[in-house]
């Protein structure tokens, strides 16, 4: 975008500018062919795939500097640095329940449990994922939109890939299929599968909605890296738990989080978790 007054000019960028041809060229003979004189990034590439753009900068004359402020940069780019660690996309789990832990009442009836803050909420932290995901399940008793909104109702811009994992069929009059942007059908039942698919579609960061048995199965296969649990200070008494059997039968074998923050949306507590050290966690994927 700026032309010939990048000639000669400083780029700074916090991630090495990559050597990688995928959807576009590297961005490292883009930077060259700007005829910028110097490149200063933060943090080297950690994907093996993608690396090696400093070198392919300096074997064009363009003068390279690296590791500045890499720590800082490091702290940007946790996430996508720990799902390229892992090989896989990473996953919220987003769940909405009851001071008693239900997430719907005994017929079924889920909307709402929480207020319209919370919800909002919901719909600031979807936009900032690559893809949301439920199973069909939830498309059938729930018939969601799996969309962003912007606080005055409308579509946001940018919507994230809409994905549903089952076996059984999108029907075809789910508002899931009439919504802008993207809808994938993942037809499986099994988390690591349906993470390979959305992997190999460029996705890196997927917000989990949905129902329980969909849940317990990320859960149980160590699939979950956040959590954000929204607890409306009300009570149900009976009804659907967030979660279905994780196989616990003794209290020391329970799935413990740690803390990171809490806060009051609305009417709401907002609780974001994360697994704590020694859970049962995922390893990395491998090429397929």
């Amino acid at each position: 975008a700026a032309g010939d007054s990048a000639r000669g000019a400083t780029a700074f960028v916090t991630l090495e500018p990559c050597s990688h041809t995928g959807r576009t060229g590297p961005c490292s003979d883009a930077l060259a062919g700007s005829g910028v004189a110097r490149v200063v990034f933060a943090q080297s590439d950690p994907n093996p795939d993608a690396s090696g753009g400093a070198e392919r900068l300096h074997a064009a004359g363009v003068q390279v500097t690296g590791g500045v402020l890499a720590d800082e940069a490091a702290a940007i780019n946790e996430r996508w640095a720990r799902t390229v660690a892992l090989g896989r996309p990473l996953v919220t789990w987003k769940l909405a329940t009851t001071l008693d832990g239900r997430s719907a009442a005994a017929d079924g009836s889920s909307q709402w449990i929480t207020g319209e803050a919370a919800r909002a909420d919901v719909h600031l932290l979807r936009a900032t994922r690559d893809a949301v995901l439920v199973g069909t399940g939830t498309v059938l008793a729930d018939d969601p939109r799996l969309t962003v909104r912007m606080p005055g109702g409308e579509p946001a811009p940018r919507q994230p890939l809409r994905a549903v994992m089952g076996e059984r069929d999108v029907p075809a009059g789910a508002r899931v299929r009439d919504e802008p942007g993207t809808l994938v059908h993942l037809a499986t039942r099994d988390p690591r599968e349906a993470l390979d698919l959305l992997w190999r579609k460029g996705v890196r960061d997927v917000w989990l909605e949905g129902g329980p048995t969909l849940a317990a199965a990320f859960v149980s296969a160590g699939l979950v890296d956040d959590v954000y649990a929204y607890v409306a200070p009300a009570l149900l008494g009976a009804g659907h738990a967030a979660v279905a059997d994780l196989g616990i039968r003794a209290i020391s074998d329970v799935r413990r989080l740690d803390l990171v923050d809490v806060a009051v949306v609305g009417g709401d507590v907002r609780i974001h978790a994360v697994p704590a050290v020694g859970t049962p966690a995922a390893t990395p994927a491998t090429d397929s």
